[in-house]
């Protein structure tokens, strides 16, 4: 295990266990839920680094970040039939996120309301993440790649 994708890892896991993030969902705070807002933090991670950091780094990351969300689902009781299933499901998730991300800069505010919306079941209008997502891309701007490599950190923006 590479202590650099750990540390990355978990950074990431404590954005997506940020309260204010599940204020407006209505839904109860799942599993799924919290791994699709893992999603959207990882791939504004992956865009705002994907021209900083060797692309091979990069696909280790995504390689190990996916194995770790097998793991979790086999810990929450899944067998291996459902969690192929479940595994597909998520990464087809993943790469339609990247897909939408990619084009973030681009895409108007009610777009990146559907956007939200699509996979976030939301109370209320998806302005709060568009203003978080906005925020949480501008604080990734200005630290490096390595600074979520060394350790958990504190991650206020």
């Amino acid at each position: 295990m590479n202590i650099k994708h750990l540390n990355i890892y978990n950074n990431l896991i404590k954005l997506t266990r940020n309260k204010s993030l599940y204020i407006s969902n209505k839904n109860n705070d799942q599993f799924s839920d919290r791994l699709i807002l893992f999603f959207f933090h990882f791939a504004f991670f992956l865009k705002t680094y994907k021209n900083q950091s060797n692309k091979k780094e990069l696909q280790k990351l995504h390689d190990f970040i996916f194995r770790q969300i097998e793991l979790s689902i086999r810990e929450i009781g899944y067998g291996d039939t459902s969690i192929n299933k479940f595994m597909k499901q998520y990464v087809n998730f993943m790469y339609l996120i990247i897909d939408k991300v990619e084009l973030w800069e681009k895409i108007n505010l009610t777009e990146k309301t559907k956007f939200f919306s699509d996979f976030i079941n939301l109370d209320k209008e998806g302005k709060f993440f568009i203003d978080y997502f906005n925020k949480y891309t501008f604080f990734l701007s200005k630290k490096t790649f390595n600074y979520f490599t060394k350790d958990v950190i504190s991650l206020k923006f």
